[in-house]
């Protein structure tokens, strides 16, 4: 379970990077940015849709205070 959130979180982060190599390289005018911020954000949907579910589900539980 925990990884799934550890490989999304590594994948976004790699999509930020990515998206960053473009904007240096291209002066922000390039598609290929565009679609690396593209599938940053929908990878955080992603995440956080999964991490909903799993919480309605009952596949993790809120900290204990």
């Amino acid at each position: 379970m925990k990884y799934i959130v550890y490989v999304l979180l590594a994948a976004i982060v790699a999509s930020l990077g990515t998206g960053l190599y473009y904007l240096r390289r291209d002066s922000g005018d390039s598609a290929k940015m565009l679609r690396a911020l593209q599938v940053r954000v929908a990878l955080s949907a992603v995440l956080i849709l999964f991490l909903v579910v799993a919480y309605f589900s009952g596949w993790i539980t809120a900290p204990a205070r």
